[in-house]
């Protein structure tokens, strides 16, 4: 799978990807990630890429035409059109189900947005969706792009020892994830489950389960109904 970023910093998005198991997998080619400077893009020789937004109102707006030349060059480096997505507050909030789904394509290309956004028509003529990491407000769409690479690129074959390291966890199969424990086996005179030293998979897996339904309850009970309805509990 290939990720590409536009963006107006991409030595920070490279900070943050080049590091742990996404820069481990990067490396070994399990995925491929480039970071385009739009700057690098612009017509302007000040390398200017926003301008004032019509209508008046504070701040700047991305101009498109830097934005389309990044996104055709990517285009003629892979030889097709990626599933192009913004980063915006306005999107659909990012869940595992995307990452999951993102993760089936072959190629897709994240637009980070700054200032007070990017010129509509811009949008209108390349993005195929828009997503949110939550109903919030940043910067820039630089912090939310790096969430949905990490998020989409572990799911990737090769990216992590096994499809086990995330089948277990919080929100795959649509619940929260059980309790883990390591050694030592007590601590601050707490003890690990005894059941977990019992070496019988199959109660083990029982009680985890048990465990993931409890919490999920708890915790997050509109998943918890879900799972439910779902799976006809």
């Amino acid at each position: 799978m290939r990720i590409d970023i536009a963006t107006l910093f991409p030595e920070m998005m490279e900070s943050i990807l080049s590091e742990s198991i996404v820069g481990r997998a990067r490396k070994k080619g399990a995925i491929e990630i480039v970071c385009h400077q739009i700057r690098d893009y612009t017509n302007d020789k000040h390398r200017r890429v926003d301008d004032i937004p019509y209508g008046g109102g504070m701040g700047m707006v991305m101009q498109a035409d830097p934005i389309y030349n990044c996104y055709k060059a990517i285009c003629e480096q892979i030889g097709c059109k990626p599933h192009t997505i913004y980063m915006s507050p306005k999107g659909t909030v990012f869940s595992q189900k995307k990452a999951i789904e993102l993760s089936k394509l072959d190629n897709i290309l994240l637009l980070c947005g700054h200032y007070e956004g990017v010129d509509q028509r811009i949008l209108d003529k390349i993005v195929d969706e828009e997503i949110s990491i939550g109903d919030y407000v940043l910067t820039g769409g630089e912090l939310p792009a790096a969430v949905v690479t990490d998020a989409v690129a572990r799911m990737c074959s090769g990216v992590l020892s096994s499809d086990e390291c995330f089948e277990e966890e919080s929100h795959f199969r649509g619940l929260l994830e059980y309790p883990q424990y390591t050694r030592p086996e007590i601590w601050e005179n707490e003890a690990v489950p005894p059941v977990l030293l019992s070496g019988h998979h199959k109660n083990i897996a029982d009680w985890r389960m048990q465990q993931s339904l409890e919490i999920t309850r708890i915790k997050r009970p509109d998943m918890y109904e879900k799972y439910k309805k779902e799976h006809g509990e």
